[in-house]
């Protein structure tokens, strides 16, 4: 946890429930945190023991419309730290170019596309008093606060929490620190409000604050936690799917809940299981296999002035990370009330931060991030360029101060004064097997009479690929340039377009064994990733088409499938989840 002495916001840091806190916010009477009060909800329509044992976190110490922005969502988990604001960085195909910053003065209203209707959302944050921006520094010998998982908070911890957040929904409207407007900074970055300084169309991604986390990547974490399902409680939001209450456990690939019988008999519990071991092999490829390099986990360049539509790394979109365009968006669907066509709160950018359930997401997403961090393999830190690390954004702070804080200050939670309190992670023994045993594996000429066999059968089509309901092979052909030792092979998906406002999800797969009827699962080593995207709605004033990259790393797929580095061609098989989605060109290459 952080400390408010000289963090960002007081409010970003609420797990401290220090003095501190009380030195902005209303006092309220000591009442049990049991005592039924009146339920709190907003207006969204303006225009298992989970305790450490084996591979625990903390164990590891191993070596567009003018003058808007068009939605990155950068997930910036400030109070602090920048998870997918590494995603700012020139990655290998990008152009390098200026560090970006919001532009407070041109901040308008975020818009809401609904396909038939247009909503205007007030989301800029409120005027600054004075033209003072202060430049943030990283407090000083603070001790090191601990956030804990949801679902293991204590009765103490609870009321100081829920106390600080209705206290926060009780500040006036106009107050920087009020939720609503602290649930606006959302909204701000990641629909449309703001210009970059000095670049007119060019829009950054999405801040949040920090809060206990929500621990989705274990069994006992995989359902909405308890202390945010109490109507009566300032952590209840009513904007919620509520068939996907506990005991459904979220689906970390798609957000989509397995059909739960009426009673608990065998077949529920079966199929609970397997939903667990399908999320751990989930987190397994999104943080070992598919996240070597901090391009891939990252993302790519997301860098002011980067506007061409053409360049593989400065699309309109840049690319997200494993974890951004994977578990962070399923669990974003999975949340989200099902009332098309906004989909609040969690399941719509705009609206995201207005569930306090956000916050406790976008925990555990910044603790991926500091995981990744200690896992073996050499590549696995954060960029260093300069145009990444000056990059700023504006927050305000617990004393109302205008705060400027860069990429750079938020590179180490520890700095800040906070860590994750260490629980187990199972993923991290969950690593895929081939779905089927291929008689001759090892060696080239059988290995290339199952790949001939392939061929054969597989689909041809060109490109560009629409794909909506059925499955596509396609053969792609592998590199002809020499691979130095430490390049990444990566399967490169380009010029992805859909309608920013569908929901869309497909499956990645291959050399698999071609059962339309039986994709294959995270659990199978053929499955290499999936691209995911959460309806946006800010194009009022633009096209609504998205344009973007997938990126998916296969140098390990290939080692667990033993496919001969010296084979020509891997085939390539996209299953269809959810929505319409057409495809430029897939091709291999190599990463650094």
């Amino acid at each position: 946890m952080a400390s408010t002495t000289n963090s960002p916001s007081t409010l970003l840091t609420l797990p401290n429930f220090s003095i501190q806190t009380s030195t902005f916010l209303p006092k309220t009477s000591q009442r049990s945190i049991f005592q039924k009060k009146k339920p709190f909800n907003f207006n969204s329509k303006r225009v298992l023991s989970c305790k450490a044992s084996n591979g625990k976190q903390n164990d590891a110490d191993h070596t567009s419309f003018l003058n808007r922005f068009d939605r990155r969502d950068i997930l910036l988990g400030l109070g602090g730290s920048l998870y997918g604001a590494t995603s700012l960085v020139r990655d290998p195909f990008a152009l390098a170019v200026v560090p970006i910053e919001p532009d407070l003065s041109s901040c308008g209203e975020s818009t809401v596309d609904a396909g038939t209707t247009c909503m205007n959302v007030p989301c800029c944050p409120p005027k600054l008093k004075d033209s003072k921006i202060i430049d943030f520094e990283p407090p000083l010998g603070c001790k090191i606060r601990y956030r804990p998982a949801a679902h293991l908070v204590d009765r103490d911890y609870l009321y100081k929490f829920e106390s600080a957040m209705e206290r926060m929904k009780a500040l006036p409207v106009d107050d920087p620190r009020n939720f609503m407007q602290q649930a606006n900074i959302h909204c701000a970055y990641c629909n449309g409000a703001y210009s970059q300084v000095g670049i007119l169309g060019k829009l950054i991604g999405d801040p949040d604050f920090a809060m206990p986390f929500w621990n989705w990547d274990s069994p006992c974490g995989m359902t909405m936690p308890q202390i945010y399902l109490d109507p009566y409680s300032p952590l209840y939001d009513e904007n919620r799917n509520l068939e996907h209450q506990p005991d459904v456990l979220v689906n970390l690939n798609d957000g989509k809940s397995f059909v739960k019988p009426k009673k608990k008999d065998d077949f529920y519990e079966l199929t609970k299981r397997e939903q667990i071991k399908s999320n751990l092999y989930v987190m397994y490829q999104q943080m070992v296999r598919s996240a070597k390099t901090a391009s891939c986990f990252h993302g790519a360049a997301y860098l002011g002035g980067c506007v061409s539509e053409t360049d593989i790394g400065c699309t309109p979109e840049p690319r997200g990370g494993t974890i951004e365009n994977g578990a962070h968006i399923a669990v974003h669907k999975f949340v989200g009330a099902k009332n098309p066509p906004y989909n609040e709160d969690m399941g719509n950018f705009y609206s995201a931060g207005r569930d306090p359930l956000f916050y406790a997401h976008h925990g555990n997403v910044d603790r991926m991030w500091n995981i990744w961090k200690t896992l073996p393999g050499k590549k696995r830190h954060d960029f260093n360029e300069n145009v990444w690390l000056n990059s700023s954004f504006l927050f305000y702070d617990e004393n109302a101060n205008m705060v400027r804080v860069k990429v750079r200050d938020c590179l180490d939670s520890k700095t800040l004064g906070y860590d994750y309190q260490s629980v187990d992670i199972p993923w991290l023994r969950s690593k895929p097997t081939p779905r089927r045993s291929r008689p001759g594996v090892g060696r080239g000429q059988d290995q290339g009479q199952d790949v001939a066999a392939r061929r054969k059968s597989k689909n041809r089509r060109g490109f560009p690929i629409v794909l909506d309901k059925v499955a596509v092979r396609i053969e792609i052909p592998r590199p002809k340039k020499s691979k130095k030792k430490d390049d990444e092979e990566v399967l490169v998906l380009q010029n992805i377009q859909l309608d920013r406002n569908d929901s869309v999800q497909f499956d990645v797969s291959i050399n698999d064994d071609e059962d339309d009827d039986n994709p294959c699962k995270p659990e199978d080593a053929e499955f290499v990733g999936s691209f995911s995207n959460l309806p946006h709605g800010d194009n009022c004033h633009s096209e609504t088409m998205l344009s973007t990259n997938l990126y998916l790393p296969l140098s390990e797929a290939l080692e667990d499938l033993k496919i001969n580095p010296f084979e020509d061609s891997i085939v390539v098989t996209l299953v269809p989840k959810e929505g319409e989605v057409s495809i430029g060109n897939i091709k291999i290459d190599y990463v650094c």
